[in-house]
């Protein structure tokens, strides 16, 4: 399959089921709900070695959010919801009940699983806390130097999909990151799925196991154009760079669709191929065809 001048492998990508929950954030203005934003989303690019996934999913403005304010929704992902929910309440805590003039409030109120949130924060207000219950949700207000903190007691957690992906080869390192702005940009606009990545966009791919036993991942060889001829190469042969989009959503139609997306975007001048990352179908439930991506409305 073609686009453009752009070859589509017929190959799949190899996803996961994980637990996730939608944390909507808001504060004074957007630049303190841009701050708080940034740092709950840090270190969390894949479960590999971090405690969750987690991106920005959208802005919300005054008029969507629970108090009126300026808003985000945070999609994070987990293999649990007991790690899960640990991590997002670790994150919120020191990262948005730290920042000026935020609150945080549940945006999975119809999950069909909850776990404590603010009620494990609450503790923070060392007996000076208190709680409100306004129409069956409990939120906790804790005092902090600048007023209260308002979270809500518990968060909801729901099945979703990570690890879609897509691989982007470019004839050069320009031109591949290019394409891979395109891409992200596209999916910027898409609610239901994160592109956890730093800019959306990894250089590092990996492959289960190592030759060293204390690491659960390595490198993903057949994807870097440097160990051609030593390793058994998935790359074109005009391929001089790859990067990798991985995408994870609120369910397996949100991820196709994103993937699909991504693949139109990137296609173009001096990319010469688009594929995907997988396991060989031994460890993902979700085996996300390139081809029949295309095939569906």
């Amino acid at each position: 399959m073609q686009i453009g001048v752009t070859k589509i492998i017929d190959t799949f990508a190899e996803a996961f089921s994980m637990r996730y929950c939608r944390v909507l954030v808001t504060a004074y203005d957007s630049y303190w709900l841009e701050a708080a934003v940034r740092e709950f989303c840090g270190y969390s690019t894949s479960v590999i070695a971090c405690d969750c996934e987690a991106g920005l999913e959208r802005w919300q403005d005054g008029t969507e959010s629970l108090d009126g304010r300026p808003g985000a929704s945070i999609l994070a992902f987990g293999f649990s919801a007991e790690a899960l929910g640990q991590a997002v309440s670790n994150r919120t805590g020191q990262c948005i009940m730290t920042c000026p003039s935020t609150a945080a409030f549940n945006g999975l109120t119809e999950a069909g699983q909850s776990v404590p949130w603010g009620s494990h924060l609450r503790f923070f207000g060392d007996g000076y806390q208190k709680s409100k219950l306004i129409a069956d949700r409990r939120f906790w207000r804790i005092p902090v130097m600048d007023g209260e903190f308002v979270v809500e007691e518990r968060i909801g957690i729901s099945k979703g999909v990570a690890g879609g992906n897509i691989v982007i080869e470019g004839t050069d390192t320009p031109s591949a990151l290019e394409a891979a702005r395109r891409a992200v940009d596209e999916l910027a606009a898409m609610p239901g799925i994160i592109t956890p990545f730093p800019a959306g966009i990894a250089r590092s791919g990996s492959k289960v196991g190592s030759r060293y036993k204390a690491l659960k991942a390595s490198t993903a060889d057949a994807f870097c154009p440097t160990l051609r001829g030593r390793v058994d190469s998935q790359l074109q042969p005009e391929t001089n760079c790859a990067l990798e989009i991985v995408i994870d959503g609120i369910d397996e139609m949100h991820v196709r669709q994103a993937m699909r997306t991504a693949i139109q975007a990137a296609a173009g001048e001096n990319i010469v191929a688009i594929s995907a990352g997988n396991y060989g179908g031994k460890l993902g439930k979700y085996q996300l065809k390139l081809i029949e991506l295309f095939n569906e409305s």
